[in-house]
């Protein structure tokens, strides 16, 4: 079974959003997976996700009042064949965390989609609700990519 962690700074806008997307997308695919989220700062450990991301999700029929906040840790280099990050600074931080051991391959989330214009998911936690839906709108496009990425190997 394929693993993905979704990483973000704080784990509770981005990051979870990734992982209910993606969920979402692989179950109307029937694709069986194992997914996860954490955030490279552990600013909101054990926290839900912010109250617009759990709204705006809500909208798309994807619950994630329960996810919990957690930090990246050096056992996720090893326990996920695929770690995407939400951005550049991210990435920077997971390449710099990243253990000589790690078997997961670690990239930017919309390297899945790079026609889409964009390279990195903005963090709309100090915007307003364009933001958040235009996180759901980028993650769908990414999520839509890896779905047709497992289904057409190389």
């Amino acid at each position: 079974m394929n693993s993905y962690l979704f990483v973000c700074l704080g784990n509770i806008c981005r990051s979870p959003t990734a992982k209910a997307m993606f969920d979402y997308k692989f179950q109307q695919a029937g694709i069986e997976v194992f997914t996860d989220s954490a955030g490279t700062l552990g600013y909101h450990v054990g926290k839900a996700p912010d109250a617009r991301a759990i709204r705006h999700a809500m909208d798309w029929g994807m619950d994630i009042r329960d996810q919990r906040a957690r930090q990246v840790t050096v056992a996720d280099f090893r326990r996920f064949d695929r770690i995407f990050a939400m951005d550049q600074s991210n990435l920077d931080e997971l390449a710099r965390m990243m253990p000589p051991n790690a078997t997961a391959r670690v990239e930017l989330v919309m390297s899945l989609a790079p026609d889409y214009g964009l390279h990195e998911v903005p963090d709309p936690y100090y915007g307003g609700d364009q933001g958040f839906q235009q996180v759901l709108d980028m993650l769908e496009a990414a999520a839509s990519r890896l779905i047709e990425e497992l289904a057409n190997p190389r």
